[in-house]
């Protein structure tokens, strides 16, 4: 089957230009000249639309245990909700248990998701137990499509690992070319600042942020740059959220190394305040790394502009407030950590270009390009041209949208962003050049999506 996609404005990280596109199959066969006659058996018309790479998610949560629960998206839902929002391609994480194999772990989320997505998929592989076994494992992880492995600097007794261990898993990295992504913060001294709160009484939670503050990622982001330079490892920061870390970031970029980060839209338009709310409201907002006051916001967003923030992904990790985020009523430490996100990345990302925040190039490149290269998927993925993957977004940049719990398709009882006003929303996608979103209707299902195998971090010098 042929599609055309007519009329719309081609926007890719290069730059944007007037015109059509044919698919062929699964794959992009050609873009042409506005007007040069071309016969398809289904034609789309994008007049007055961008014509956009479909989105990549590089940092998911799907199904994920945390804290005696799990997050609410399975596979399904959280990818069906993906393709609403213009994303066609998650990276997903497989969670290492202690005291068990990173091979045995990859299998199972392959089991959890294999069948079960609805756009293209890869994985991340998070290693909590450091050994001769595991670190000889990572070899073969990356032989199966896997080739980076996030460590925490926080949640001792869970996945803390030690700079020791830490270091022994930058020397791997830097033998076998793989990437080391960070949770950065300084979980010991957190832990600490837990306990002082709850012990006096402070238990709301706002005190998640009070006791995670900006200080301490950015001392452990200082910390993690300085043993990834020793061992001559690259290093991908996740979730980066406060300016302290940042600026550890962007010194480190200059001088050379090979240093990667990413922000969330949480930590672009929510802030600390959002925490604050009564009545147990703030508890959906508890994440970690934290909501921050809002003068971190506009940091964030001049690190998108300088590239010092390489992309931004979702964080996805949603937990429903009733029943979930409820159980730590009367502790904070108990509310599991994380906020849904992964439908509306690709409109927040866009209502930054509506206020003069970013380009379109960069839009496209911060959302899409970028991730398809940092988690080596490009040229396939990330790029309208020929011989990619046909994963594509009609997006109208005139449309008004409310987020609301009652619209979105997250699987989870709650919008982070309820009543937020956005300009831009997304009109058709194409996963692998099947139309799987179109208009309010959705085309697509389970076992459409494909595991991807990736290759390594396409950025590295």
């Amino acid at each position: 089957m042929s599609t055309l996609i007519r009329g719309g404005t081609v926007v890719n990280a290069t730059g944007a230009v007037a015109a059509d596109v044919l698919v062929q199959g699964e794959k992009i066969a050609a873009l042409v000249a506005p007007g040069f006659e071309l016969q398809a058996d289904t034609t789309i018309d994008a007049t007055g639309k961008y014509v956009i790479p479909g989105g990549i998610d590089g940092h998911t949560h799907m199904e994920m245990p945390f804290g005696g629960t799990s997050s609410v998206d399975t596979f399904e839902t959280g990818t069906i909700a993906a393709a609403w929002g213009g994303t066609t391609t998650i990276v997903d994480f497989a969670v290492q248990a202690k005291g068990t194999s990173l091979l045995s772990t990859l299998d199972k989320w392959h089991s959890k998701a294999d069948g079960n997505c609805a756009i293209d998929y890869g994985f991340h592989m998070i290693v909590s137990d450091v050994n001769d076994t595991s670190l000889k494992e990572m070899e073969s992880c990356i032989d199966a499509g896997v080739n980076t492995f996030k460590m925490f600097m926080a949640y001792p007794g869970v996945f803390y690992a030690t700079d020791g261990e830490i270091l022994r898993a930058m020397q791997k990295a830097r033998e076998t070319g793989a990437t080391v992504m960070m949770h950065a913060e300084n979980g010991i001294a957190i832990d600490q600042l837990v306990a002082q709160a709850i012990a006096s009484g402070r238990t709301d939670p706002v005190q998640h942020a009070l006791t995670r503050p900006p200080e301490l990622e950015g001392e452990a982001t200082s910390r993690a740059i300085a043993l990834a330079k020793v061992t001559g490892a690259p290093l991908y920061i996740v979730h980066l959220s406060a300016a302290q870390a940042l600026d550890a970031v962007t010194k480190a970029r200059d001088t050379g190394q090979n240093v990667f980060a990413e922000t969330c839209p949480q930590y672009l338009y929510l802030s600390i305040e959002d925490m604050a709310k009564p009545d147990f409201e703030g508890s959906k907002y508890v994440a970690s790394p934290p909501l921050r006051p809002k003068e971190h916001q506009g940091e964030l967003w001049r690190g998108l502009r300088t590239n010092d923030l390489s992309l931004v992904s979702t964080d996805h990790c949603p937990f429903c407030f009733k029943d979930q985020k409820e159980l730590g009523r009367g502790d904070f430490s108990k509310i599991p950590n994380g906020i849904p996100g992964v439908e509306h990345r690709i409109d927040l990302l866009h209502q930054g270009v509506v206020r003069g925040e970013l380009t379109l190039e960069r839009w496209v490149e911060i959302s899409s390009t970028t991730p398809a290269r940092m988690f080596g998927l490009y040229p396939r993925k990330g790029v309208i041209a020929p011989g990619a993957d046909a994963d594509i977004v009609v997006y109208d940049p005139t449309a008004e949208q409310t987020l609301s719990v009652e619209t979105h398709h997250m699987n989870v009882d709650y919008s982070a962003y309820e009543g937020m006003e956005l300009t831009g929303k997304v009109s058709t996608v194409l996963s692998r050049g099947k139309v799987v979103v179109d208009g309010d209707g959705f085309h697509g299902g389970a076992g459409h999506g494909r595991f991807l195998g990736r290759d390594l971090n396409q950025y590295l010098i």
